[in-house]
């Protein structure tokens, strides 16, 4: 490689006086893999473990999780839950038996913290905002929440979620990321919180 990037612009790299192409092409990843190289032998790691036992179990856990489906996006999806007219109430009117997690019970659901940083935000934009976050029970244990987009005011998001006394036992969120079963989108941690 030979040289520092100098210049970055328009899809054009400039190593020093050369000029490369920034697309995907054959030399690119070997680039990429002879700088992590150096990286990984000659300056300190990124960031450090502070428990080793920790990241091992989380680690664990989200590779158990990664093998399963979003049973509750199937369930939802089977008895046609997003379809339908429902009597939506603000959450604040609610007197819904949801359980208090712990902050440790918050960081395993979301599998970091993350989406914890997000949330605070997302609640204080719905607060200062006029965006409502309402809720209505599809079941004893189903929750779903009707949660006004950040970004697109006629977009709406649904979350669904299934609980018991204690624990969440799974989610559903109709955003790009919110079918994932490893770790849980910003909106439905803003509802752990906020519930």
């Amino acid at each position: 490689m030979g040289g520092r990037v100098s210049k970055c612009q328009n899809k054009k790299i400039q190593i020093l006086r050369q000029s490369s192409s920034n697309k995907p092409g054959a030399f690119h990843g070997d680039y990429i893999r002879i700088v992590c190289a150096i990286s990984n032998k000659y300056l300190p790691p990124l960031s450090k473990a502070t428990n080793e036992d920790e990241d091992i179990n989380l680690a664990t856990q989200m590779k158990q999780k990664s093998r399963e489906i979003n049973t509750l996006k199937a369930y939802v999806e089977e008895n046609n839950l997003q379809r339908g007219t429902v009597q939506w109430k603000p959450i604040q009117d609610s007197d819904i038996l949801f359980p208090q997690l712990t902050d440790e019970q918050l960081r395993s659901l979301t599998c970091g913290v993350y989406q914890l940083k997000l949330s605070p935000s997302y609640i204080q934009e719905y607060m200062e905002g006029d965006s409502q976050i309402c809720f209505h029970k599809d079941a004893p244990d189903l929750l779903r929440i009707r949660i006004q987009s950040r970004h697109v005011s006629s977009k709406k998001y649904f979350v669904w979620i299934k609980y018991s006394e204690s624990d969440v036992n799974s989610w559903y969120c109709t955003c790009r990321a919110g079918a994932r079963v490893v770790g849980v989108c910003a909106h439905v941690t803003m509802v752990l919180e906020q519930c």
